[in-house]
């Protein structure tokens, strides 16, 4: 990649004119995804092109600017990324048509007390969330179940839709098939199983307060109906994902094991047939398809923005004003976080972030995997609590209720807030930068 000595705030303003045209759009409109975020980048893209770089670097052609751009977004890591995301999309697709997601719902809901039913909700979440990948598919699957018990016991439809939104952004920080949690990894080349280490260890003081603080919460005491029907051999395409990503396995051989089980279950279970399963990979490849494409554009981006002295900007200013290890990991959270208020997608924010991530933890000598966890942490717990967010927006309107009144409610991403902050703060887990966890043999195209 490109190298710029000298940085220069200009090199800034095609992210800049693209977050403003965002929410400006959003305010305008009253709704915060009028404008796609891929027209947003394309948008920026084209403005960059405009822009001159710092004085003393070599002033390129529009040609050359193209091919700098196509270096960006063909970086090896990055098309790898592009690559799970699709094949993590074809596993979601299958997955949901055999039955997959019906069943682990269920089978949670069957095992359910009463007298648990709110911290059950959550846990069912978290594992559906874990198992499926997708914060937004795991509410749209549970939303109807949480409202009905919502009616049943008297709960505050708001406090339910927090509930939900909880344990949906748990696995989308941590499940091995989350965008959020592949992007994360792959920017920093390191391991699914190393992020997640961190992850857990970190954030389940928060899921034991969240599971005792809804547990204590005063409902009437009602039984959830046994008539949930559910398959063991349906959950079979799940486990093979989570034990093999967890047994260290790389993660596009655990994505193509997940796609082929779930095809020979639904065949033999009659759900689809051989050639019919085909349909259902595609339509599942084609809803990461969005991501994808954005994915590639912002690797460009990110690139000119290089040749333009913008990131080498930000590290200088980030330099002044960071003397520490603790600062930089901060200085990290803070860019995720301001980059997800203002896209309200956390993929895009974290694969934004990841160069400059890479770039904060060369300079101050970081660990890879801390970096990782740094941005799939911060760039979850604030999703859930944004108000025109699609997650919230979603379990407010399936419950009937205002965004912002689920805001409260939200308890379990407030407590991952707080540790991912103590994650930072105590150093704990300390992982100790060396020659082979650490940036000195990063990959660069």
């Amino acid at each position: 990649m490109s190298s710029v000595k000298k940085g220069s705030f200009k090199g800034l303003m095609p992210l800049i004119i693209f977050l403003v045209l965002y929410v400006l759009t959003g305010v305008v409109s009253g709704k915060f995804d009028s404008m796609p975020l891929l027209v947003g980048i394309i948008i920026a893209t084209i403005v960059s092109f405009v822009f001159s770089p710092p004085e003393g670097t070599e002033k390129l052609s529009f040609d050359q600017k193209v091919i700098t751009f196509c270096k960006g977004g063909g970086e090896p890591t990055l098309i790898m990324m592009v690559v799970i995301f699709i094949l993590a999309g074809a596993f979601q697709g299958v997955a949901s048509e055999m039955g997959a997601v019906s069943s682990v719902t269920n089978l949670g809901l069957s095992i359910l007390p009463g007298k648990m039913i709110l911290p059950g909700i959550f846990v069912i979440g978290c594992i559906l969330s874990f198992a499926m990948g997708t914060s937004m598919g795991t509410i749209i699957a549970l939303m109807p179940v949480a409202v009905n018990v919502a009616t049943k016991t008297g709960v505050n439809p708001a406090l339910m839709a927090g509930i939900v939104v909880g344990g949906a952004m748990f696995g989308d920080n941590l499940s091995f098939i989350s965008a959020t949690a592949i992007a994360s990894a792959q920017t920093q080349n390191v391991t699914q199983r190393e992020k997640f280490k961190l992850n857990i260890i970190t954030y389940l003081p928060a899921i034991v307060i969240n599971i005792i603080l809804l547990a204590m919460y005063p409902i009437k005491d009602i039984a959830i109906s046994s008539s949930y029907n559910y398959n063991l051999v349906e959950i079979i395409p799940y486990i093979l994902v989570i034990a093999l990503s967890l047994a260290g396995m790389n993660v596009m051989p655990v994505m193509l094991v997940g796609v082929c089980s779930g095809i020979i279950i639904g065949v033999i279970s009659g759900d689809f047939t051989l050639i019919g399963s085909m349909e259902f990979v595609q339509k599942g490849m084609a809803g990461m398809e969005d991501m994808a494409i954005i994915a590639v554009f912002v690797g460009g981006l990110v690139e000119i923005m290089k040749y333009l002295g913008g990131i080498q900007w930000l590290m200088d200013t980030l330099g002044k004003r960071t003397k520490s290890r603790k600062g930089a990991e901060l200085s990290i959270g803070l860019l995720v976080t301001l980059l997800c208020v203002a896209t309200t997608n956390n993929t895009i924010a974290i694969i934004t972030v990841g160069p400059l991530a890479t770039e904060i933890g060369e300079r101050f000598n970081l660990a890879r995997a801390r970096v990782a966890t740094i941005l799939s942490m911060f760039g979850t717990h604030i999703q859930g609590v944004i108000p025109y967010a699609g997650q919230l927006l979603v379990a407010g309107g399936m419950a009937k209720v205002s965004p912002v009144e689920v805001m409260p409610w939200v308890w379990y991403c407030y407590l991952t807030l707080i540790f991912s902050i103590l994650f930072v703060v105590l150093d704990f887990p300390r992982i100790k930068a060396t020659e082979e966890n650490g940036y000195s043999n990063f990959p660069t195209a």
